[in-house]
């Protein structure tokens, strides 16, 4: 049923109440997956010249929190998750944790939220699952040390994925897992409750859209359709994904009895490029997102959801950096506002002040619609190291399935001996072999995909049909 009518004014009241504490300033997320990356001094300086309002980092790097010392960066650090189980033990492992990642820095440095692991409650190993249980007790933990130290304006929270969801369509039918309702939900919005804290969500619309691009338009999912969706249920029309994502959070909130917490995107973005079969993924996405994302998140007066009206919901954009070493899909590695190097992959106003009609004109967006024909797995670059090449080269030919049969002296693929082009057809081999069972065209940066044949002569390549 979701929350009652009553539900509306009263957080509309609530938003009036607190919404003078709260900053809807742009945050960044600060990664370091990368190994061309800037260093934190020229990074800081770097998220500083954009006019962020806030920085989060994936951990409590001393180099960067002392970097952020004396600036007006609004922090956020994190525990890891692999440390949740041992501060949820004992409350002097909680008290050492404080004195050395908060107190060590704070006030100089203006830490404003701990977040307590990373997407702990997502779908993952059993032995990864036995964290869950441990996950409030460690934000309590954290908790009392901050308060047996007089700090009352640090924020306590987790970030959750929408994997959390057992259903978020329509908005009002929004509701948590059954494996984790009772069990985790309750406890933790109980604390973020009682503790006046965020309810922290990973939200990225480019992932429910490029599931089903030909069902839900590309615009929607960039906040500039031309026409509404209405809730079934609620009547609440929505104008934009985001929005509809975002409302799913507050009913299933409210299902549990819990109306008035307030939500802060965590993370969010849209990947400026990725594998051949990632649909969407281009600059000119990525930056209409971005920018329209900026405008909707600052705009004075707060604009809110359609369920919440008027909140203002503190936002980090996912990532200041392109990140190499990320694993997974091309996309993993190209959410960031910045090149390795520094410059802009796109021009974005952190301020949100700038008209969007000033913007130079974007390049075309080049695969809004789904690929349809062969993809090859090749090398990524004439640049990368010799000998771990070499070495993704033996494992690729060490799976089985004749995977370089090809390549043997005398075969097709043998000629001419290099170990870049063994590679190419080793790693083709592989992806043609493995994809459909979660085999990757990746090897630890080395590969990636192309539509360009690499086949000469006699010698074919094999390839993924898409």
């Amino acid at each position: 049923m979701g929350p009652p009518p009553l539900f509306f004014y009263c957080f509309s009241l609530f938003v009036l109440l607190t919404s003078a504490e709260i900053s809807n300033k742009i945050g960044i997320n600060y990664g370091q997956l990368g190994n061309n990356l800037p260093s934190p001094y020229d990074s800081i300086q770097l998220i500083r010249s954009m006019k962020a309002g806030r920085v989060k980092i994936y951990g409590t790097n001393p180099e960067i929190l002392k970097l952020l010392s004396g600036t007006k960066l609004q922090v956020s650090i994190m525990v890891p998750n692999n440390e949740i189980i041992n501060i949820a033990s004992q409350q002097t492992i909680a008290d050492q944790w404080v004195q050395n990642n908060v107190l060590a820095y704070y006030p100089q440095t203006m830490i404003r939220i701990i977040l307590v692991g990373n997407e702990v409650l997502s779908y993952s190993s059993p032995s990864d699952n036995e964290i869950w249980q441990h996950l409030v007790p460690a934000m309590r933990r954290i908790k009392t040390s901050l308060r047996a130290q007089n700090i009352r304006n640090i924020k306590v929270g987790t970030p959750l994925a929408m994997d959390i969801f057992q259903t978020t369509f329509p908005p009002s039918s929004g509701i948590f897992r059954s494996d984790i309702s009772d069990s985790v939900m309750i406890p933790l919005l109980q604390f973020l409750n009682k503790t006046s804290s965020f309810f922290f969500i990973d939200v990225y619309p480019y992932f429910p859209w490029s599931a089903n691009p030909t069902k839900t338009g590309l615009d929607y999912a960039l906040f500039r359709a031309t026409s509404d969706y209405i809730d079934p249920v609620s009547g609440l029309i929505y104008t934009n994904m985001l929005d509809q994502m975002l409302d799913s959070v507050v009913f299933a909130m409210g299902r549990l009895g819990f109306s008035n917490i307030r939500i802060a995107i965590s993370e969010t973005g849209w990947p400026s490029a990725g594998d051949v079969d990632e649909v969407g993924a281009n600059a000119y996405n990525a930056a209409t997102y971005n920018r329209n994302l900026i405008k909707r998140m600052t705009a004075k007066p707060a604009l809110g959801t359609p369920a919440r009206p008027g909140s203002i919901i503190p936002t980090f954009i996912f990532s200041l950096y392109d990140e190499n070493q990320k694993t997974g899909r091309g996309t993993e590695r190209h959410w960031g506002l910045l090149h390795p190097n520094g410059r802009p992959i796109y021009d974005v106003d952190m301020t949100g002040k700038r008209p969007l009609s000033d913007y130079k004109p974007l390049p075309a967006a080049h695969n809004n619609e789904p690929y349809k024909g062969n993809v090859w797995c090749v090398v990524a670059s004439n640049e990368v190291d010799l000998m771990e090449l070499s070495r993704a080269l033996t494992y690729a030919c060490g799976v089985g399935n004749e995977t370089c049969t090809a390549l043997t002296p005398g075969r097709e693929c043998y000629e001419p001996v290099s170990v870049f082009r063994h590679a190419s057809f080793a790693f083709s081999s592989y992806w043609s072999q493995f994809q459909s069972k979660g085999g990757s065209c990746y090897f630890n940066g080395l590969a990636q995909q192309t539509t360009i044949n690499p086949s000469r002569g006699l010698c074919k390549f094999p390839s993924v049909a898409l």
